[in-house]
């Protein structure tokens, strides 16, 4: 564990304080500032994934295993980023490995169907309920362009109705404002959760929207659950329409064995899937009604060609057959996602015991701490956070050995037991009794 935060006493300002916290933190991670200047030579910023970078400089790993990351200067980390989601095994499954171990000894690159593809397909069409065909492509981002593209051409309609700070791929980024790297779909926009405003909207598009496109519960957004009631009236008036509605689960199906959609009772037309499926390697699929994706089959008339260099490489197909089937059974998925509940309810303890404004929000194993006046239900008061505050936890909880994202949100991996809770919540709960004096503070 590295250094944490000295008692915050005297009247010193919140940007002083996390002046002094990425001091330490650059003094006792010298090696990874060295990778960082080193690799900056050819890469902008240093790295090739902007969520990764954080000021003063993103810490480096050299390994992990189970739930645990060891970086360049031989500090290890509890692992609470767990790649965004991705990474929900853990870092050293021994079934997934040994399953990679075996396909790799057999031939990467086959060319051709091979062993795992069907029967990862399989799978997934077993375990997730709205899902009677699926297609694997390479990421949530392809998944989610995939499943765009086929309702525009299915329909025969245009528009497509997504919300205020979703995110569905890192071209499909719409949080604050959206990004200039977006694809140019004719994009209408409403308020999640909004349950008025966004069925109006869908009937006044009426036969020009081709689809709805929704995270269940907001990832990048936040880690705001979706009511049931909202995504009801999201299926009655895309029905009512015509138009198709899209589930983004590519994070929330890991939040319930058979996917949010499962779990609320609500089926949408397209399912997206990507991030830990495939078990550790490079994933995504779309899939849904089988008349819909059936209009993929090559051998019909008039098919939708569907390419892919890697879609059914054999190292996404095994691990994610193994991971899927081996390792997330259905009580390894509740058991991971009562942990993630029991996690947030002691962080929110803590923050009402210690004074602080702030709420963790979420939904078993996904979670993100706001330090805002609570409830939050919607993206709008997530606008009033002083964007200093989470940054101050973010190095005060590396410098904790926590390792956790920039903006507060927590994923868990299947390694990640009682002890880590308990670590965790002691560790919490330090940040913010040595801090009391820069944290924003409750008011009846």
């Amino acid at each position: 564990m590295l250094q944490g935060n000295r008692d915050v006493r005297s009247n010193v300002s919140l940007a002083a304080v996390l002046d002094e916290a990425r001091q330490r933190f650059a003094d006792a991670n010298p090696n990874s500032l060295a990778r960082q200047n080193e690799a900056a030579a050819s890469l902008p910023g240093g790295n090739t994934r902007a969520v990764l970078w954080y000021p003063p400089f993103p810490v480096s790993f050299v390994s992990g295993e189970g739930c645990r990351v060891t970086d360049f200067d031989g500090h290890t980390y509890v692992d609470l980023v767990s790649e965004y989601s991705a990474g929900f095994y853990g870092h050293s499954d021994k079934a997934i490995s040994a399953a990679l171990v075996d396909v790799i000894q057999g031939g990467i690159l086959l060319g051709a169907p091979n062993r795992y593809e069907a029967r990862l397909a399989a799978a997934v069409v077993d375990r997730f309920p709205a899902i009677e065909r699926v297609r694997f492509c390479n990421s949530g981002t392809e998944a989610n362009v995939m499943a765009i593209s086929a309702a525009r051409a299915i329909t025969q309609r245009s528009n497509i109705l997504a919300f205020r700070e979703g995110y569905h791929g890192g071209v499909l980024t719409f949080a604050h404002g959206g990004s200039p790297l977006n694809l140019p779909f004719p994009f209408i926009f409403a308020d999640y959760n909004d349950i008025a405003g966004a069925a109006a909207l869908v009937r006044e598009q009426g036969s020009d929207l081709a689809a709805v496109i929704v995270e269940p519960m907001l990832g990048g957004g936040g880690c705001i659950p979706a009511t049931r009631e909202f995504l009801e009236a999201l299926r009655a008036a895309t029905k009512e329409t015509g138009a198709l509605l899209i589930f983004d689960e590519v994070m929330t199906s890991r939040l319930d064995y058979r996917a949010l959609h499962g779990a609320h009772g609500v089926f949408p037309d397209f399912v997206t899937l990507g991030k830990y499926i495939g078990g550790g390697a490079s994933f995504g699929a779309f899939g849904g009604r089988a008349d819909l994706i059936d209009r993929f089959d090559p051998a019909s008339p008039g098919a939708f060609s569907h390419g892919g260099t890697f879609n059914n490489n054999i190292l996404s197909m095994a691990a994610g057959y193994t991971g899927l089937t081996q390792v997330l059974t259905q009580e390894a998925s509740r058991a991971i996602n009562a942990r993630g509940d029991r996690l947030r309810e002691a962080m929110n303890v803590s923050l009402e015991r210690q004074g602080v404004e702030g709420i963790v929000i979420g939904r078993g194993s996904l979670m993100n701490l706001h330090f805002v006046k609570g409830p939050v239900e919607t993206p709008a008061p997530l606008d009033n956070a002083d964007p200093s505050v989470i940054a101050l936890w973010h190095v005060e909880m590396l410098l904790r050995g926590y390792y956790v994202t920039p903006r507060g949100m927590l994923a868990l991996s299947l390694p990640f037991g009682d002890a880590e809770l308990a670590g965790f919540t002691a560790a919490f709960d330090d940040f913010l009794s040595s801090n009391l004096k820069v944290l924003p503070r409750r008011t009846n």
